[in-house]
């Protein structure tokens, strides 16, 4: 039997594991993904027990499986667990993806800010180089996102969040790769930036970040890192109440992120145009 006809018999498999998990799209996209690219692989959803997550990896590591997905809210245990890290894990201590090599070692990567970079640049054609960003919140998504900003050398990079002290020490963490400005929430001129980026989860629970009303130009470019399928959330309704003329979601760059991880395990980097709008068609 053909080496070819063999690893089609035995694909390779992969999950992602969280808790709560059910609502993944993880394992549509990754399907997508090995269509496109001819890939045979496995994607499965993992439940882990809040206090078992370890023992949720390493079983299915032990298992055969050569990766996984990490969503939340494992991203610093998956760190954590990790025998080797990339230096974007290492930024945003927290991990989204990990490498099972044969020697049985843990490789953790953190794939969300390239994801975030893809998105903008293969997918919406635009750029941060250059550009005045802002970024709402300093937490884990941000932490995950900021340093692929920076090294994207946009002209300035303003954070802003609802405890000043956390954005405080978030620049100061990331202050080795790149210049960033601190500001109140309240007191942020939003007419200064090219491009307001959302990393608050605010919209996951219908609500908006508590920012000034007045200030929003119609080219400024809004980018809410949260996403539904139909491509609407809380944060960019509002942004078109404001006349806002470019206003994305979070899809593409959940696919994105997803690419990223593909290519650490496959070595090809898919294409995420034609997976977001097939999502988007599922959800019309």
């Amino acid at each position: 039997m053909a080496a070819s006809e063999i690893k089609h018999l035995t694909p390779d498999r992969y999950a992602v594991i969280g808790n709560p998990v059910e609502h993944s799209l993880s394992p549509v996209i990754h399907s997508l993904f090995a269509r496109q690219t001819g890939q045979a692989i496995v994607y499965e959803k993992l439940l882990a027990p809040r206090d078992g997550f370890r023992e949720t990896v390493i079983a299915f590591r032990d298992s055969g499986a050569k990766g996984a997905n990490v969503t939340v809210p494992f991203k610093q245990q998956a760190y954590e667990l990790a025998d080797g890290h990339s230096w974007r894990a290492r930024q945003a201590t927290a991990a989204n993806t990990l490498v099972f090599h044969e020697d049985r070692t843990v490789f953790a990567d953190n794939t969300d800010g390239a994801g975030l970079i893809l998105d903008i640049s293969e997918h919406l054609g635009r750029t941060l180089t250059g550009r005045r960003v802002l970024l709402i919140g300093a937490g884990g998504a941000v932490r995950g996102v900021l340093g692929p900003i920076l090294a994207e050398h946009p002209a300035c990079v303003t954070v802003v969040n609802r405890t000043l002290a956390t954005a405080v020490d978030l620049a100061r963490d990331f202050s080795g790769f790149g210049e960033v400005e601190v500001v109140p929430l309240q007191e942020v001129e939003l007419d200064r930036y090219d491009w307001i980026i959302n990393g608050t989860s605010a919209s996951l629970q219908g609500v908006l970040p508590p920012l000034p009303e007045a200030g929003l130009r119609p080219e400024t470019v809004v980018y809410d890192m949260m996403y539904s399928k139909a491509g609407t959330t809380v944060f960019t309704e509002w942004a078109r109440r404001k006349g806002c003329r470019h206003v994305y979601d979070g899809l593409g760059m959940l696919v994105g992120q997803a690419a990223e991880s593909f290519y650490l395990w496959r070595g090809i980097r898919p294409r995420i145009g034609s997976v977001v709008a097939e999502l988007r068609s599922v959800a019309g």
